[in-house]
C-alpha cells in the first residue's frame, strides 16, 4: 500500500457502544400470582338502564318524535270538558243560581214542604189512575160534536149524555172544589213559579180535611189535561173499578202529608258549599285541639 493512503479504523458494534454508555436495566418486576378476573364475569355486569331504554337510545332513528300542532287548521284537539267555559243562556244561569240560593239560605217550612214530593212508585200509581180520567182533547171534542150533528141531521133522537168523569184543573176551579168539599184528592205541583200561587193550598186542604199530595212536576200534570203546565189537579169522582185504588192512594198520602205534623215544622236550606264546609271543619278541629 502506498504511504499516502489513510488507514480506516474498524467500526465498533452499535450495541456494544450503547451498552457502555447506557446504564444497566432494572430487573423486571415480578408478575403477581393473583389470577385475573375471567372475561365472562365482566360481561355479566349490565348497566342500570333497562334494555328497552337502551334499545331506544341506540335506535333513535326508528322512533322519530312526531309532535302535534294544535294550531288553526292543524291537528284535531283532544276531547276535553269545556262546560265551565260555556256561556250558558240566561234562563239556565238563573235556574242554577236559584237552586244554589235555595240550598244556602234558610227556607221557611211553608215553602220547604214542596221539596217533599211523592217517590217514584207512588207517583207512578197516581198517574196511572189519572190517565183513566184525562179530559177529552180538542180533536176528540170536535169528532163528538160532528157525530152528534150528523145524527141530528138524519133525524135520529139525540143521545142523553151522562156527566163525564174527568180530572178537574185550573187553580180557581180546584180551590172552589176544595171549599165545597167535593174534591177527593188534590194533586199539587212542586215547581210552581211563583210559589206564592200554591203555597197556601196545603193549609186549605188540611183545614177542610181534604187529602192532598205534592208531585213532580207541573209539566207532568199539564200532560194529563192536554196543557203545557198545570199547577194543581183534583179528582172528584171515580168509577167503581178504581175506587179501591183511590182509597189506597188516599191512605198513603194522608200519612205522608195531612197527618204528618213533624215535617211541617222543618226548615230547609242552610247547606253550605264544599269549600265553606271544609273551612268550618278545619276550625272545629283547631278548637278541639286547643281544648286538649
Amino acid at each position: 500500500m502506498s504511504s499516502g493512503a489513510k488507514k480506516v479504523a474498524p467500526k465498533k458494534p452499535v450495541a456494544a457502544a450503547a451498552g457502555k454508555s447506557a446504564p444497566a436495566k432494572a430487573p423486571a418486576a415480578k408478575v403477581s400470582s393473583a389470577k385475573k378476573p375471567a372475561s365472562g364475569a365482566s360481561k355479566n355486569k349490565k348497566p342500570a338502564a333497562s334494555s328497552a331504554s337502551s334499545f331506544h337510545a341506540a335506535h333513535a332513528h326508528l322512533f322519530p318524535k312526531a309532535a302535534k300542532n294544535f294550531g288553526i287548521g292543524r291537528a284535531v284537539r283532544p276531547k276535553t270538558d269545556l262546560s265551565r267555559f260555556v256561556r250558558w243562556p240566561r234562563y239556565v244561569r238563573l235556574q242554577r243560581q236559584r237552586a244554589i240560593l235555595k240550598k244556602r239560605l234558610k227556607v221557611p217550612p211553608a215553602i220547604n214542604q214542596f221539596t217533599r214530593a211523592l217517590d217514584k212508585n207512588q207517583a207512578t200509581n197516581l198517574f196511572k189512575l189519572l190517565a183513566h180520567y184525562r179530559p177529552e182533547s180538542t180533536e176528540e171534542k170536535s169528532k163528538r160534536l160532528k157525530a152528534a150533528a150528523a145524527s141530528e141531521v138524519k133525524g135520529a133522537e139525540p143521545k142523553q149524555s151522562t156527566k163525564p168523569l174527568f180530572v178537574k184543573y185550573g187553580l180557581n176551579h180546584v180551590t172552589n172544589l176544595i171549599e165545597a168539599k167535593k174534591a177527593k184528592l188534590v194533586v199539587i205541583a212542586h215547581d210552581v213559579d211563583p210559589i206564592e200561587l200554591v203555597v197556601w193550598l196545603p193549609a186549605l186542604c188540611r183545614k177542610l180535611n181534604v187529602p192532598y199530595c205534592i208531585v213532580k212536576s207541573k209539566a207532568r200534570l199539564g200532560h194529563v189535561v192536554h196543557k203545557k203546565t198545570a199547577s194543581a189537579l183534583a179528582l172528584t169522582e171515580v168509577r167503581k173499578e178504581d175506587a179501591a185504588k183511590l182509597e189506597q192512594l188516599i191512605t198513603s198520602v194522608n200519612l205522608q202529608y195531612r197527618d204528618n205534623t213533624s215535617d211541617r215544622k222543618v226548615w230547609g236550606g242552610g247547606i253550605m258549599g264544599q269549600k265553606t264546609q271544609a273551612v268550618l271543619k278545619h276550625r272545629a278541629n283547631i278548637a278541639l285541639a286547643g281544648k286538649k
